[in-house]
């Protein structure tokens, strides 16, 4: 993963089209991305490449151009919980953690073949200082995030196996034929022989 500066990107014209797509960049004047371009860095990664490791302080900022990347918690036990799926458009940070001044509590995984910008948090942060209006956009899309964990979080205990299938069906129908059968399992909490099984019974 060699990150290579948006400006000299031989597919740099394809890749601004593709962040003025991006949730959080979408309203941006033209002098508002020539100011941030500067920052940004391209990165292919390749299925499993790590962009965030758990329990570090140097902290960046991702925008997904393409592919999937996935948030993941790791005990000690080397036992890992997948905690969201990040799609083209979507961004992925450590910005929480950022402000509280602590180690990211995750990691950001490539769970496919994938291209990011990235930018250090301490350039974007800077920049989101200078432009309110972004801040308050990219902070109510943290929240959403940490709404949505929680919220998967609470169903993994109230809904059967089924149950979370379908809301997972429901809420993220995009992704839902994208993500390998055994990400998928690991992220409703299921084995991947259950989730085949169910398939299988015709309950999902």
């Amino acid at each position: 993963m060699i990150p290579i500066p948006l400006e000299k990107h031989p597919e740099r014209n394809v890749i601004r089209l593709e962040l003025r797509q991006n949730v959080v960049l979408k309203e941006m004047t033209d002098a508002e991305r020539d100011e941030l371009e500067p920052h940004l860095l391209i990165v292919d990664c390749g299925k499993g490449d790590s962009l965030l490791h758990q329990g570090v302080h140097e902290m960046e900022q991702y925008f997904v151009l393409d592919g999937i990347l996935k948030r993941v918690v790791t005990n000690a036990e080397a036992k890992e919980m997948i905690l969201r799926f990040a799609d083209q458009r979507d961004i992925e940070t450590s910005y929480a953690a950022w402000r509280l001044n602590t180690p990211t509590p995750y990691s950001i995984v490539c769970l496919t073949k994938a291209r990011v910008a990235k930018l250090p948090m301490a350039a974007w942060v800077a920049f989101l200082e200078r432009h309110p209006k972004f801040k308050a956009v990219f902070e109510y899309e943290v929240m959403r995030v940490m709404s949505e964990i929680m919220a998967h979080t609470i169903t993994l205990h109230l809904l059967d196996g089924p149950g979370r299938v379908h809301r997972f069906e429901r809420k993220h129908r995009a992704l839902a034929e994208r993500i390998p059968k055994k990400e998928l399992a690991n992220y409703l909490n299921l084995s991947a022989e259950t989730l085949s099984r169910l398939k299988q019974r015709g309950k999902i």
